[in-house]
């Protein structure tokens, strides 16, 4: 698995891999991340970022956004939103988007 971590930074455009699917899970009232024989529940914040991880968005993008949802310091917002990233991608929990060819 340690293969396919990646470096997050703010350029990166990261996503959930095929294997992981963030959901609901009704039963426990809980958002969930979902992979192969493994179930982690990440907490509100979290969620909203994993959220944004669309392949689309850069870490820079999702930064900013938050930044100014929540009125607070750009600096701060990022060194958390990468920290959090960097440790999911860590544990297989995220790739980074492939440049797209033409």
């Amino acid at each position: 698995m340690a293969g396919r971590n990646i470096s997050v930074s703010e350029a990166s455009r990261p996503k959930l891999p095929r294997h992981a699917k963030l959901r609901f899970d009704e039963t426990r009232q809980v958002w969930v991340i979902l992979a192969p024989e493994r179930v982690l529940a990440p907490d509100e914040i979290a969620v909203e970022v994993l959220q944004l991880c669309d392949g689309e968005r850069s870490v820079a993008d999702m930064v900013d956004q938050l930044a100014a949802k929540y009125a607070a310091p750009r600096e701060a917002i990022a060194t958390d939103v990468i920290a959090m990233l960097q440790d999911l991608a860590d544990k297989g929990f995220l790739s980074e988007a492939r440049e797209k060819t033409p």
